[in-house]
């Protein structure tokens, strides 16, 4: 009996052994440009972009075969942020893949849900909790906001709601824009807008420096 239990720890430490020089030695490398570019990506997994998840887009925009405009939830500072990283110049969100929304989380109505599960299907990310027949509830810390439950509920019962920034979860916009890439997207922006019409009651600027120069009586 102690010689199969010790024939059986030697084998297992074998076999560890050999299944640990294995992983090293054929170990595939991921490409790091990828793994950047997926890290600067909101991680919604909406499919918005037109792929099924930020992973396989990133991949895409590392092999050319899609631009850094295509994510909504990600908007401007995503846009600005991967066009630092791949040396590109930035530029506004293409329209057809959807347009930027503030954070969001989905919300069930307990009460109306019939348990139908339609809506877990559809969560890429597992956040809603329940079974068949039964109500559902959506685990709000995990909940990206991709709207995908929404569609497919067949009873209305779901509604995404604006997330509003407490002392505890406010913070920057992540990734932080270079400046000069700030200015680029706004010179872009004003080319492809009309400019704002100005208020007829508001004073011009000009007026309010005179006025204000005369009042202080000419003093710089």
């Amino acid at each position: 009996m102690l010689s199969a239990i010790i024939a059986l720890a030697v084998l297992a430490v074998i076999f560890g052994l050999a299944l640990g020089y294995a992983a090293v030695r054929f170990k595939v490398e991921g490409d790091p440009l990828v793994e950047k570019i997926d890290a600067l990506l909101p991680q919604t997994q909406c499919g918005q972009c037109t792929f099924p998840g930020c992973r396989p887009y990133a991949e895409a925009i590392a092999k050319g075969d899609a631009d850094i405009n295509q994510c909504p939830p990600g908007g401007e500072t995503t846009i600005i942020a991967l066009a630092d990283l791949l040396g590109r110049d930035p530029k506004p969100l293409n329209p057809e893949n959807g347009e930027e929304k503030p954070k969001r989380v989905a919300v069930i109505d307990e009460q109306v849900c019939i348990g139908c599960t339609l809506c877990i299907q559809a969560c890429p990310v597992d956040a809603i909790l329940g079974a068949a027949k039964h109500m559902h509830t959506v685990i709000a810390q995990e909940c990206t906001g991709c709207d995908l439950c929404v569609p497919p509920c067949p009873v209305d019962c779901i509604d995404m709601v604006n997330i509003k920034p407490t002392v505890s979860t406010w913070g920057w916009d992540y990734p932080t824009p270079l400046p000069e890439n700030l200015a680029r997207l706004a010179n872009q922006t004003n080319e492809t807008s009309p400019p704002p019409k100005r208020n007829s009651s508001e004073p011009e600027a000009t007026g309010v420096a005179e006025t204000t120069k005369v009042a202080s009586g000419g003093k710089q």
